[in-house]
């Protein structure tokens, strides 16, 4: 089993770029299927996520091409519709929840599709019913299969309608706009979700010929047309490795450079960061975090703490909350942490207060954190990540830690940081990946 062995507390120095955006990647991957004409897309982060998605592509027939580190091609013109039904596709799209994503272009374009009931990390359900309401209102009908349990839907007539959605969930938006754009008249989605990956999914299809009116708002109209065609795209830089990477300099007390953030397009998450006394600077595009010894968590104008909580976009990415959580231990000051959207997502705190925060874990949703101001070190433990953003969570904190910590299960961590440990290394962090069994509890 992989582990990282972190020897912590030392303060780090340099320049950092952020990958491509996973959850773009995934959303824009899915769409080169609405065409049989060639998609170039550029800034692919090298994860396990986006690696799956794109050899599931392979498996269906889609011709790709590697053209350098983070850029390929993809021509999806003949497409093995029999591979839906295959075993191999069932073991394949059980382990990648981004499979969902399919769904919406095959349905737009060949009026049919199967999907095995996804898997993914444990952060509470993940309830896919909003994929598939949007669907039926497109006018699709689908069936699941205990038996084998598969989805298998059929959009042989796909017409635009009126969609509200139950909520405003940022795969079921992109997999409604992917249906939508090839079906007959004109579609209405209202609540839809409006995060950056949702308007450069809009663009993309756009520029392929869709016609979506809306773009940025929670309200979009999509007036269906025949035929897409192929485009260019470069994905945006990873807001949550951003955001990771301006915790880890405050936590750590080092002076990094963030390159190439695409700075109007983080929305809130620089001025959260600064609500917990965290300074940072724009230079040109880049954010520069400098060394801080201390920082102070701000109350509310009337004095009461300071609640921080997930919101959809524009408000706060539930992705960063368990950041925003690990980075206020060290600050001076308290903030409560509400985690609305998912449960279950708070639980890896008990790591942390194994390391010496103070924390008080109120209910599945909030926890408490009484910021330390630095006067008592986080000392290293072993540990095992439970998922992608708490994995992240921990290691800045064994980064910040004094002595050794151990973090197993890191296949949930590389499945959305690319090459992380050679690039803290490079920053000057004592990191290493190692073979190692966790302690059984």
């Amino acid at each position: 089993m992989n582990a990282f062995e972190i020897n912590g507390g030392k303060p780090l120095k340099g320049e950092i770029i952020p990958q491509g955006a996973k959850n773009e990647a995934l959303q824009v991957i899915s769409a080169v299927l609405l065409t049989e004409e060639k998609v170039t897309i550029s800034n692919v982060p090298d994860i396990k996520d986006v690696n799956k998605l794109i050899e599931l592509l392979g498996d269906l027939g889609v011709t790709i091409e590697h053209l350098n580190k983070d850029t390929y091609s993809f021509q999806a013109k003949n497409i093995n519709l029999d591979f839906f039904t295959s075993e191999q596709f069932k073991s394949k799209g059980g382990s990648l929840r981004g499979s969902i994503m399919i769904v919406g272009p095959l349905l737009a374009r060949f009026g049919k599709a199967a999907i095995p009931k996804p898997g993914g990390d444990k952060i509470g359900r993940r309830r896919l019913d909003t994929h598939f309401l949007g669907f039926e209102k497109l006018g699709a009908k689908f069936i699941f299969n205990p038996e084998t349990n598969f989805f298998n839907v059929d959009a042989s007539e796909l017409r635009g309608t009126y969609i509200l959605l139950d909520e405003a969930s940022v795969t079921g938006t992109a997999n409604v706009i992917m249906a939508a754009v090839l079906a007959t008249g004109t579609t209405t989605i209202y609540n839809a979700a409006c995060e950056p990956y949702i308007q450069q999914l809009c663009k993309m299809l756009n520029r392929m010929g869709a016609r979506i009116s809306g773009i940025g708002s929670n309200l979009l109209s999509i007036e269906g047309v025949k035929t897409l065609g192929g485009t260019d795209h470069r994905l945006l830089p990873d807001m949550i490795e951003i955001g990771s990477f301006i915790g880890l300099a405050a936590m750590t007390g080092s002076e990094i450079t963030i390159k190439d953030v695409q700075y109007k397009e983080l929305g809130i998450i620089p001025e959260v960061f600064k609500r917990l006394g965290i300074k940072l600077e724009l230079r040109g595009d880049d954010i520069f975090i400098p060394a801080q010894e201390h920082y102070q968590i701000e109350t509310f104008i009337d004095g009461s703490i300071l609640t921080v909580a997930d919101a959809p976009w524009p408000g706060f990415t539930p992705d960063l909350l368990s950041i925003i959580l690990v980075v206020a231990t060290q600050a001076r000051g308290n903030v409560m942490i509400h985690q609305k959207m998912f449960e279950s997502r708070l639980f890896f705190v008990d790591k942390l207060i194994d390391m010496g925060a103070q924390i008080i874990l109120c209910d599945p949703h909030r926890a408490t954190v009484i910021g330390l101001d630095k006067q008592v070190q986080l000392r290293g433990i072993e540990m095992t990540s439970p998922d992608i953003r708490a994995g992240v969570s921990l290691l800045i904190a064994a980064l910040s830690a004094n002595g050794k910590s151990v973090i197993h299960n890191i296949e949930q961590i590389e499945r959305g940081y690319q090459d992380i440990d050679i690039r803290l290394r490079a920053l000057g962090a004592d990191i290493k990946r190692i073979n190692a069994l966790p302690k059984s509890h």
